[in-house]
Order: C-alpha cells, then sequence, then structure tokens
C-alpha cells in the first residue's frame, strides 16, 4: 500500500467524551459544578490561615510593668488583652455565653446546619445579611483571622469562616475553644479578653464576677458601643436581662434567680487608669523597652510580658505630694516677679500663663543599687510629655562644686586647706574675660575649702579651679557619672556647663556610697508570657573614688545642710536625719537646684521655666526655691518607711584631728582657735602649731669662771 493510500488515525477518544458529555447533559452539570466547587474551595482557600498558624495560637496581650513593691502601674498594647486559663473563668461566664450565642456549641462541628435554613430565608427576603447563623468557633475563626478571611460581610468571607471553623474544630477541643474566645471577644472601651474586660468595668479577676456582671460581659458581645454599661446603663440593663433570660430557658437560672437578678440596677466600678502613677517615670521605661526589644526579639505591645521595675510607690507618692505641696507657692512667688516682664512685653494673659510655668526635675536613686525609686520630670505629664528629668541639659550652678572640690581632696587638699576670698580676673581659652563674684558680692580673706563649700562662695571655688585646672573638674565629673559635654573654662567652678539631672543625682550618690558608683537602672527583669525570664539586670558597680575622698566629701556637704546654704532643712523644714547636700542658683535665678543624700538614698530637684530666657525671679534661690521639695519629700520618707537615723560610715584611713584654725597645724593648748577636722591618713598634718607656743621658757646661762 503506498503511503497516499494511508489515512490518518481517527480520534475517538475525544469524540466520544465529547459526545458522551452532549448526549448526557445532567452528567455534564454534576462534573462543571464538581469542578467549579473545587476550584472555588481552592480559591476561598488562598490565603487563609494555615496548619501550623491554628496549632500556634498566640493572641496580642498586654505587657504589664509593676513597681518594686508589686503594684500594676502602667499597661502597654496594641490589643488590651489579659490571657486567663479556662480554670479562672466561672461557669457562670460560659453558661452566660452559650445560652445566649450559641446553645448548640458541644453538639456541632464547627458550624449549625439547623439554622442555616433560617438565616438564608431572611437575608434573601430582606436582601441583606441581617440574619446570621455564626457559632462559637465561626465567631473565633473571625476574630482570630479578619486579615485573612476579609473584612466585608459577603458570601466569601462566611464561606471562609466556616471552613476556619472546621479546622479549628479539627485541631482543638471544646474547652479550648470558648478559653480561646473568652480571651479574643473584644467588650469595647479598648479592652479584649474577659480578664480585661472584668478589670475595666467591675475593678476585679474575671475568677471574681458575679452573675449579673457576667451577663452583662456577655450582652456587650453583640454591640460593645451600643450596650456600653458605662455610657448607656438602660440599653446594657435591657440586654443583660436578655441574657439571664436565656439563661433561665436553659435551666442554668431557676425562675426565682431570674426575677432576683434582672431586677438588679446595673453597677460599673471601672477602675483607675495605671498611666496615673507615676507617669513620667513609666514612660522612660517604655523608652527603654523600645531599645530593647529587638535584641530581646519580642514585641512590647504584644507579647505579653510581664516588666519588673525599681519604682518604689512609696516613695512616688511621698515624691509627688511634695511637688503637689509646694508648687502652688512657687508659682505664686514667680508669677508675681514676672508681672513686670508681662507688662513690659504686653504678652497676652494666654501667652503669660503657659511661658511662665514653674517646670520640675525630681529624681530618688537608691545610691547602692543604682535602682531609681521614684521620678517627675515635670509638673503635669497630660500637659507635657518632656521628662526633664532625664532629657533636659541645665546648669547646675553651685551644685556642680562638689566635683571641683572632690578633685582637690583626691589630691591631697584637706578641708582645711585655705585659699584668697578675693576678686579675680580670668581670660577664658576662648579669649573672653570674666570677672567672677560672689552672690552676695563681698570678698574676705583666706578662707577653707570647708568654708568656702558650705557658704559657696564662688571666688573660693575660682580660685580652686585656677589651682588644680579646669580639666580636673571635668574628669572627676565624669569619673562620677556626668556624661554631657563639659567645656574645661575656669567658669566651671560655678557650674555654667549643663547637665541632665538624673545624672547629677546620680554622681551625688558616689559620695553616699562610700566612692562606688552604681549605673542608674529602671528595669530589674522581664519575663515572657509564659513566665520565662528573658532579660535581668543587675547592679553595674565600679569604684571612682577612695572612701576616705568619699567621706570627706559627704562629710563637707553635712556642714553645708548643718550650718549653711542648706541650713533650713533642720531650722526651718525640721529634718533631724543625718543629711548631706549642695545648693546650685544660675545666674540671674534661671536654675535652682538642691540635690542631697542621707545614708539610705540621693535625691535631686531642679526647678526653672523651660524657656532660660524666662528667670525664676529674685530671691528663688536653689535653697529657696528647690530645698523646700527635698525636704518635704525627704520627710514624708523617713515617716512613711520608718527609716533609721544611721549615721554616715567613717572608714579607718580618714582620722579626725584637733588643728589650729589660724594655722592648720595640729593644734597646741595654747592655740585660741582650735577646729576638728577630717583627714585622709596620708595627708594628715604631721607638726604641730609652730605659733602658739606658750609663753617660751628661759634658758639659764651657765656661769663661767675663770
Amino acid at each position: 500500500m503506498s503511503p497516499n493510500s494511508q489515512q490518518a488515525e481517527p480520534r475517538p477518544r475525544r469524540r466520544s467524551v465529547l459526545s458522551f458529555m452532549w448526549k448526557h447533559p445532567l452528567v455534564s452539570g454534576v462534573v462543571f459544578l464538581t469542578l467549579f466547587a473545587l476550584g472555588y474551595i481552592a480559591y476561598l482557600s488562598r490565603g487563609m490561615p494555615s496548619l501550623t498558624e491554628l496549632e500556634n495560637i498566640n493572641p496580642a496581650l498586654v505587657t504589664r510593668i509593676y513597681s518594686a513593691d508589686g503594684q500594676l502601674i502602667h499597661e502597654l498594647f496594641t490589643f488590651k488583652r489579659i490571657y486567663v486559663p479556662y480554670e479562672q473563668i466561672p461557669e457562670h461566664t460560659v453558661q452566660a455565653l452559650l445560652a445566649t450565642e450559641d446553645r448548640e456549641f458541644y453538639d456541632h462541628w464547627g458550624i449549625n446546619i439547623k439554622r442555616i435554613p433560617k438565616a438564608v430565608f431572611v437575608d434573601i427576603i430582606t436582601l441583606s445579611f441581617r440574619q446570621g447563623f455564626s457559632t462559637i468557633t465561626m465567631q473565633l475563626a473571625r476574630n482570630l483571622y479578619t486579615k485573612k478571611i476579609g473584612f466585608r460581610k459577603n458570601i466569601n468571607r462566611k464561606l471562609r469562616e466556616i471552613l476556619t471553623a472546621i479546622q479549628i474544630e479539627r485541631t482543638y477541643s471544646k474547652q479550648e475553644i470558648l478559653e480561646m474566645y473568652f480571651n479574643q471577644a473584644y467588650f469595647g472601651h479598648g479592652v479584649y479578653g474577659v480578664e480585661s474586660a472584668a478589670r475595666r468595668y467591675f475593678g476585679k479577676h474575671a475568677s471574681e464576677l458575679a452573675v449579673e456582671e457576667s451577663a452583662i460581659l456577655i450582652a456587650l458581645l453583640k454591640s460593645p458601643a451600643y450596650y456600653s454599661p458605662i455610657n448607656h446603663p438602660d440599653r446594657a440593663r435591657q440586654r443583660r436581662n436578655l441574657v439571664l433570660y436565656n439563661m433561665k430557658v436553659c435551666g442554668y437560672l431557676s425562675d426565682a434567680e431570674y426575677d432576683s437578678l434582672k431586677a438588679l440596677p446595673v453597677t460599673v466600678h471601672p477602675i483607675e487608669e495605671y498611666s496615673k502613677v507615676a507617669p513620667y517615670f513609666t514612660e522612660y521605661v517604655r523608652q527603654q523597652l523600645n531599645d530593647l526589644q529587638d535584641s530581646l526579639g519580642v514585641n512590647v505591645y504584644e507579647d505579653g510580658l510581664n516588666v519588673y521595675t525599681t519604682l518604689n510607690t512609696v516613695v512616688q507618692a511621698c515624691m509627688d505630694s511634695a511637688v503637689a505641696g509646694f508648687m502652688p507657692v512657687l508659682q505664686e512667688r514667680v508669677r508675681k516677679n514676672l508681672w513686670k516682664w508681662k507688662q513690659e512685653h504686653e504678652v497676652p494673659d494666654s501667652v503669660f500663663e503657659r511661658k511662665s510655668r514653674v517646670q520640675i526635675a525630681f529624681v530618688a536613686i537608691d545610691h547602692h543599687n543604682g535602682h531609681i525609686l521614684a521620678m517627675v520630670g515635670g509638673r503635669d505629664f497630660t500637659e507635657s510629655k518632656f521628662n526633664r528629668a532625664v532629657q533636659a541639659r541645665r546648669q547646675p550652678g553651685s551644685a556642680f562644686k562638689p566635683f571641683l572640690y572632690t578633685a582637690a581632696v583626691d589630691n591631697g587638699y584637706s578641708p582645711a586647706f585655705k585659699l584668697l576670698n578675693q576678686p579675680v580676673v580670668v581670660n577664658n581659652p576662648d579669649g573672653t574675660r570674666w570677672d567672677p563674684e560672689n552672690f552676695d558680692r563681698t570678698f574676705g580673706g583666706p578662707t577653707t575649702l570647708r568654708e568656702g563649700l558650705r557658704k559657696s562662695i564662688n571666688l573660693i571655688a575660682v580660685h580652686l579651679i585656677l589651682e588644680i585646672g579646669p580639666r580636673a573638674a571635668v574628669e572627676y565629673a565624669r569619673r562620677l557619672g556626668v556624661s554631657t559635654p563639659l567645656r574645661p573654662f575656669p567658669s566651671l567652678a560655678v557650674g555654667s556647663s549643663e547637665v541632665i539631672p538624673l545624672e547629677l543625682v546620680s554622681a551625688f550618690g558616689v559620695f553616699a556610697n562610700q566612692g562606688i558608683r552604681v549605673e542608674p537602672v529602671a528595669i530589674t527583669r522581664i519575663e515572657d508570657r509564659y513566665g520565662n525570664v528573658i532579660y535581668e539586670t543587675h547592679p553595674r558597680r565600679r569604684e571612682v573614688l577612695s572612701r576616705a575622698t568619699a567621706y570627706i566629701m559627704t562629710n563637707m556637704l553635712e556642714d553645708v545642710v548643718n550650718r549653711g546654704t542648706g541650713g533650713s532643712l533642720r531650722w526651718r523644714f525640721q529634718f533631724y536625719a543625718p543629711a548631706a547636700g549642695k545648693t546650685g542658683t544660675t545666674n540671674d535665678y534661671t536654675d535652682a537646684w538642691f540635690v542631697g543624700f542621707t545614708p539610705h538614698l540621693t535625691a535631686g530637684v531642679w526647678v526653672g521655666l523651660d524657656d532660660p530666657e524666662m528667670k525664676l525671679g529674685p530671691g528663688q534661690t536653689g535653697s529657696a526655691a528647690a530645698l523646700p521639695f527635698w525636704a518635704n519629700f525627704m520627710k514624708c520618707v523617713y515617716d512613711t518607711l520608718k527609716l533609721t537615723h544611721q549615721p554616715f560610715k567613717q572608714p579607718p584611713d580618714v582620722i579626725r584631728l584637733s588643728i589650729c584654725e589660724d594655722t592648720g597645724q595640729i593644734a597646741t593648748n595654747f592655740c585660741p582657735r582650735v577646729v576638728k577636722e577630717v583627714f585622709n591618713v596620708k595627708y594628715k598634718p604631721t607638726e604641730t602649731c609652730e605659733v602658739h607656743q606658750g609663753p617660751r621658757k628661759r634658758s639659764k646661762k651657765k656661769k663661767i669662771f675663770f
């Protein structure tokens, strides 16, 4: 047979399939619908939660911040939710949910087939999605995976809910589903989960809920804003009674119980907002958590961390009380002082009110371990979030002088060393000329370092810095913990360079802690949602001064509060516990300071106006404007915590000697003015006074005979 005579092979299979489909349209329809359904299910499944996601549900939880004494002081969250296990949810709360939302919960596998026909009929009649047939599991699917399932009410979203609900039922037990539901549900006013809701509305834990309170919470699920018991108590009562009725119908309540409960009024007891406790401190902690979260691999707003801090709520309450007590007095003084400025500049009342508001930075530290016990960063956190305790940089004035004196004492100068209290002209390294003067514009003769610090004599400090060099003062301030730029000019002797209040307070703590610097710390421990410790701090200690130098400086600073510029602490405020400190006042009364310490804690206050061009006004020195806050605070702390009046410990390498006030040498019985002074044994005087030796005995001349 020739090739041309061969015919092409027929294609009977394709023709037969097409013919079969053509001849059997019913079968064709079934096949088409099956393929369409499979394709539609595949389409719906795109982006749906994976099996891994279903098996590892970690809802966003509140991060809780605690004080050192165990009080909850703040919460951070994207969704305000506190997880609670099923065992801590009252049985009547579960019953209220089942009776109202899903009475056949234990009988279905994710969807309630019986409720679908009615829902479809109502939706067709109304041309809407008004009638729902969602089960608790479907609602949970929607709460968990809204972004994946979809936001818009349509058939696609409903089918995705059904598919996800079926998967959830296959993965979890009924009890686990209920636990997840109670912890996921939104109850209004920004709270998620039954535990947060119980605290928000009733000020109690979920485990403590009464039956009528459970009914109110379940009533909220339908429309949290509409049925809010805070904003709409009448609506909430009506919906609550419907929930109670449902519980009666299901046999969870007797007729008598129902009648009794439905007559009760709707009462709520919203708890105080935690953010009102130490807001500047908790914001400081939040910023530190933000810095830590990348290294810890956590989200501080959703991972349900427990953050334990150093704050002592008793100490903080004393600080808040001191600020509230004296601030109105100081504000009135400053407003009177600024009244002339207002008239000269024709400033409107609203502008004057804002610009004349006195601000404050106040910090207390346990100098033994660096724990920040209390913090105030301004007079009103709601008005200004700027934390002056850790963010402001202000000139410390004479509060800087202890660093200069420390440099001298640590290098062999004794408190008895004398310098002239006389004017001096200083040429700064930048070519400018400086003519320093004392606060009272007086001068005098030779003056000891102790006297210079006690009376805060500027000219003594200037002569001292010229003798030891400005860089020595910078070095010691750095060593004690001041990190801000310090200009090595002679004017540094009177605090011309800016410092941060927290650093200045911490640096003074070195004196109280016998020369040991401990870095300030606010967070002690962080736990994940399961209680595992993921971060922990330990005191970072470093010896920066000898014990002898620290004690001598402490002793000199005790003189400041016993009989110097800080003396009102004793005679006016009647605080008699061992204490030491230093006042500070800058030019034209721009800034006022008092930083001081006791054997128990160190604290410091700055007051001023945010605009450095604005002044506190004449007379508002560190002693008059800042020290009253410190005094009232410290009295409150000592009285409340019952702290002992223990003295500062004198180390063995410090010795007390009686010296002649005139010569600074060891006193004799004939010295007219004798004072007790402390010395480092390495630098103690060894010679007795050469001036006051008493009547000299005449030597008898021997007779010589020839």
